[in-house]
């Protein structure tokens, strides 16, 4: 069994990049607070090197940015190469399969971004309207419908989710409960 579930902070933009087929790549660096504080009483953390693949990569990159709080499920890898001065690199790495979204966008959109940024600019408002009602992408999904809308819901600046209704009480009777 080799399944990684975590929650950290990215500690730069996701990179973004593509196969020479076209394939989007993203790499990124998830720091992860510990269970426990050092002598000093201080909460120390690993820095976990991830990568994600397709849309979803693409995704990751447009809706985060350095200090983002997320969580990544995947499974731990290793591969090994050969660098420039003939040595042999090892590296394990978190290959993410679906990841969500751990804030609120408008704490996201309070940083500003990095200079130099190899993400995509902000989508389109009906995008994000569509994206906070389903904050979780699955690597594993076709590519044609990651966020849970489709093209024709997206351009609408419409949400038709009885449960993003500002707070008011939903009517419902307890013998439409599942539990």
């Amino acid at each position: 069994m080799n399944t990684v579930q975590l929650v950290g902070r990215l500690t730069k933009d996701v990179e973004l990049r593509y196969t020479s087929s076209g394939t989007a790549v993203g790499s990124f660096t998830l720091a992860v607070n510990r269970n426990f504080t050092n002598q000093q009483g201080e909460r120390e953390a690993d820095f976990i090197n991830c990568v994600i693949w397709r849309k979803a990569a693409e995704n990751l990159a447009n809706f985060t940015r350095k200090g983002s709080q997320i969580g990544v499920e995947g499974r731990i890898q290793t591969r090994n190469y050969e660098n420039q001065q003939g040595q042999r690199v090892y590296v394990t790495e978190v290959v993410v399969n679906n990841f969500h979204l751990l804030e609120p966008r408008s704490v996201t959109e309070q940083r500003p971004r990095e200079e130099g940024s190899s993400s995509h600019g902000q989508p389109s408002s009906g995008f994000q309207n569509n994206f906070q009602g389903n904050n979780q992408f699955n690597n594993n999904q076709s590519s044609g419908n990651q966020a849970g809308g489709t093209e024709s819901s997206q351009s609408s600046n419409q949400v038709s989710s009885p449960f993003m209704d500002e707070g008011r009480p939903i009517d419902i009777s307890e013998d439409d409960l599942p539990f």
